[in-house]
């Protein structure tokens, strides 16, 4: 197809897409098709992903299989890189502040193969070009269940040319917020008991490209991660009790999204394992008994100002 007839073809956000996606040296036409689709089309891609979708049982092994082809043919038909799923495309927990300071991020900036904070052998960098552009979208996992968490709008896509992107082909399920419209949207789904996840993607240009905040109850990523599936990074935080101030109510295990809560004996039991240092149970307690502790079991905190040099 002649050059000129495709450039008027494509819309201006899908042209800057493909013209990032030409830049990196390891993304193929199948990355960037890859990334297209679910860009275009993400109601339906996560979806089939999900189960939810009535197609899904038709389409699923045909998009596993198509999968292995394009990343068969990305990374040069070579068997010793091949990478699993979960490194594809996953998340890292992100506890309010952090979250508030990835959408509060004033000038663009360039961090690439962050291995120990991102513990993936894929999608790993922050690359953040426009930070302040900043689009809110219909959760696709809330959207595609019949009983859904509300509101749908809680999905935060973070900088060009992701935001660019959303916002012009999707203008009935995404609108332009400013940085404190997404200091209030984290806020409120927090005291909401809902956790932040910053997620990278391979087929997004192979790094991070939104917030979403997410409930067990309809995220997939999450529904996966209780699967077996390692899609998520823990924050690199836990979650310490105050003994002294507990009463042992129960009202936090209710609100924990990983289930690391529990009462045992009339006493409120935290499984360390299972904790993912998320903080969404510390505002649900009247006691002010909930805090987050770092931990070197699980991993290094997604700090963007000491990433920045800040």
């Amino acid at each position: 197809m002649n050059n000129k007839i495709w450039q008027k073809l494509l819309k201006p956000s899908t042209r800057s897409f493909y013209q990032e996606g030409k830049k990196l040296t390891n993304y193929s036409f199948w990355d960037w098709l890859h990334g297209y689709v679910y860009s275009r089309w993400p109601y339906f891609y996560i979806g089939v992903g999900t189960g939810e979708h009535r197609l899904s049982q038709m389409i699923a092994p045909l998009w596993k299989i198509a999968s292995r082809v394009f990343q068969f043919e990305s990374n040069g038909k070579d068997e010793s890189k091949r990478v699993t799923f979960a490194d594809t495309y996953h998340g890292k927990v992100v506890p309010l502040e952090e979250a508030k300071r990835l959408v509060t991020i004033n000038k663009s900036i360039d961090i690439g193969d962050l291995e120990q904070v991102i513990p993936y052998t894929s999608a790993r960098d922050i690359v953040l070009l426009n930070p302040d552009h900043i689009a809110v979208l219909e959760c696709p996992c809330r959207a595609s269940r019949s009983n859904p968490c509300k509101p749908l709008d809680v999905c935060l896509i973070i900088g060009e040319p992701f935001a660019s992107f959303i916002v012009e082909h999707h203008p009935q399920r995404a609108r332009w917020i400013n940085q404190t419209e997404a200091v209030d949207i984290l806020t409120a789904e927090h005291e909401r008991g809902h956790v932040h996840h910053a997620f990278f993607k391979d087929a997004m240009l192979d790094r991070f490209y939104a917030i979403c905040n997410c409930c067990s109850c309809c995220c997939g990523a999450m529904q996966a991660w209780q699967n077996g599936i390692p899609m998520l990074a823990p924050s690199g935080y836990v979650i310490q009790i105050d003994r002294d101030r507990c009463q042992s109510c129960g009202t936090c295990v209710e609100y924990c999204q990983f289930h690391a809560l529990s009462m045992e004996n009339g006493r409120l039991h935290v499984d360390e394992e299972k904790c993912m240092g998320c903080g969404a149970c510390i505002p649900k307690c009247e006691q002010h008994a909930h805090s987050l502790v770092l931990d070197s079991r699980k991993g290094i905190p997604l700090e963007i100002q000491k990433l920045m040099g800040n």
